[in-house]
């Protein structure tokens, strides 16, 4: 048994809702790691359930596991709203989400996070961001969300160490180089508190002080 399968047998079962469309981005959609997972989706859940928030912004859908692992534990009242680029699977995104429980509280918008993103939050009080758009752009996301949320936000990053490339001198790529500007500037930032959890492809934990 490894580490993982240890870890998963060890905590709250995937809902199978959730297990059948993991299962299903495996079969039917290119680059099926993208994907959250079970494990990771849980961690999700919690922290959703201890930050308690009142409305959601996702950056970045794919085909929807890390919105519904959210939208299970929010408060009644919460709302998500989604961003997603690729439009191509949009009938099948809204049909997902229209067949959970929490259907009704979540919006989905197609287009670039950085066109889309800037009205939502200037429109909305977000006290809970999760960023997993393109990696080549999260220190740009970061500007972006940085000025439009008050004092106690939260902001999950996910992949901050993408496959460890992040330790790797010779990973130049344009994700890597990303996520690397990223991460030098949260903890640069004396306005953030931030905590990386080395779970997957890491997840970074910021709060707006």
């Amino acid at each position: 048994m490894t580490e993982e399968e240890y870890i998963e047998s060890h905590i709250d079962a995937e809902p199978p809702r959730l297990r059948a469309l993991r299962r299903h981005t495996h079969i039917c959609r290119l680059y099926p790691r993208m994907c959250t997972d079970h494990v990771q989706g849980r961690l999700l859940a919690t922290l959703t359930a201890m930050i308690r928030p009142h409305r959601i912004l996702e950056l970045g859908t794919f085909t929807g596991y890390s919105t519904l692992c959210m939208a299970e534990a929010m408060p009644e009242g919460c709302v998500i709203d989604t961003v997603e680029l690729d439009t191509e699977y949009g009938d099948e995104l809204r049909a997902t989400f229209d067949a959970d429980p929490r259907g009704a509280d979540i919006t989905i918008y197609f287009g670039d996070a950085e066109a889309v993103a800037p009205g939502l939050l200037e429109a909305h009080d977000y006290d809970m961001i999760f960023v997993d758009a393109n990696k080549r752009r999260y220190p740009e996301y970061l500007t972006m969300i940085l000025p439009r949320v008050a004092s106690g936000t939260w902001i999950l990053a996910d992949n901050t160490l993408w496959d460890g490339k992040v330790c790797d001198p010779s990973a130049h790529d344009p994700q890597t180089e990303g996520i690397r500007r990223f991460n030098d500037a949260v903890v640069a930032d004396p306005t953030l508190s931030v905590t990386i959890l080395p779970i997957r492809d890491g997840l970074t934990l910021l709060r707006k002080l």
